[in-house]
């Protein structure tokens, strides 16, 4: 059902704004954090999707400014660097016309030992409607979830979950290939330490993508390696695993790369940068096995020379600063969803 599909719902629509982005948007009713994408229905996903094909449309206009968030304050607390995440999540919000108020660990009062959940009580005793939250502990954003009032959005949390990542990736991808059921995505690189990688396989795997994992062994998660994901009932045991990057590239839909998470990383997963490179990097002879029309995917920041080459990362098969694009407008859709009274927020 539209937002028009009744006269309460359009009248509901009208004061929050949203006739101004499209008429057509769909909300998701109930959703009231996103956490990850394993208790998205792949209805849900689809529904985010299509609400950021009319937040797209926003972003594009001469004047990227609608009324729809007016009055709601969304606070993003990040205890890690970032720029693509953050600043997509301030100008979503912005855009949407919400007061967004930036929190970080440095130069706030996390350097005086207060805890995380004394600082999240000062931001809900602010008022807050919205808590972004990057942090390098996995389960931090579901702590906050189970103490606040507000609403948390997890913006990466260890090497857990990337949740907006994922749908920005997938909406790429449908953006470009017209779908994501039965296309053929090859994620290579630092499986492991991954948050991209891990809200990716839900994603993808809910949508009907047919997933390849490439990696070496020492960057594969231990259900992968061990035989677990072959038993049944098993969430990815569809998702194929291929240690040889030549053949996993073949007819490769979308390649997406991913960075070494060094920061995160033991020693011993890797000989030296340069033998992965030469053994797992993403180069112009590699990519002629995927198919012609293939798109080159990473999500940033990139290791140019490491993961993938600049002549790869800046090609015509490259997506890579549509993805930032299209961040801020799948941001705006879940802000949207989750902040709007009359789909299930505050």
């Amino acid at each position: 059902m539209t937002l028009q599909g009744t006269s309460s719902q359009a009248a509901a629509s009208r004061v929050a704004g949203v006739q101004t982005i499209n008429p057509n948007a769909r909300p998701q009713a109930g959703r009231r954090h996103v956490l990850d994408l394993d208790d998205f229905t792949p209805q849900e996903v689809d529904d985010v999707l299509q609400n950021a094909v009319a937040m797209r449309e926003v972003q594009q206009r001469a004047i990227r400014k609608v009324p729809t968030l007016r009055g709601k304050s969304i606070f993003t607390l990040f205890y890690e660097a970032s720029t693509r995440t953050r600043a997509s999540f301030e100008q979503a919000g912005k855009i949407l016309s919400a007061d967004v108020i930036n929190v970080s660990s440095s130069g706030s009062s996390v350097e005086k030992g207060e805890t995380l959940y004394d600082t999240a009580l000062t931001l809900q005793a602010m008022n807050a409607d919205m808590i972004v939250i990057r942090h390098p502990h996995s389960g931090a954003p579901h702590f906050l979830a189970r103490h606040l009032d507000a609403s948390v959005i997890n913006a990466g949390d260890g090497a857990h979950a990337h949740p907006t990542q994922a749908l920005l990736d997938m909406f790429t991808i449908q953006q470009h290939l017209g779908k994501i059921k039965g296309v053929k995505v090859v994620i290579v690189g630092d499986i492991l330490y991954s948050r991209v990688a891990r809200s990716n396989l839900w994603g993808l795997t809910k949508m009907g993508a047919d997933v390849t994992l490439c990696a070496p062994p020492t960057l594969l998660p231990p259900d992968f390696l061990n035989g677990a994901k072959r038993q049944k009932g098993h969430p990815f045991a569809g998702v194929k695993i291929e240690n040889n990057v030549e053949k996993a590239l073949e007819g490769a839909d979308v390649v997406m790369a991913l960075r070494l998470q060094l920061e995160r990383m033991k020693a011993g997963h890797l000989p030296t940068l340069r033998e992965y490179s030469r053994i797992w990097g993403i180069n112009p002879r590699r990519m002629k096995l995927a198919k012609p029309n293939a798109l080159v995917m990473h999500p940033g920041p990139i290791n140019e020379g490491v993961e993938i080459d600049p002549e790869v990362a800046h090609g015509a098969a490259s997506v890579i600063e549509e993805q930032v694009t299209n961040g801020v407008a799948v941001r705006m859709a879940i802000l949207y969803t989750l902040v709007t009274p009359a789909h299930g927020g505050k």
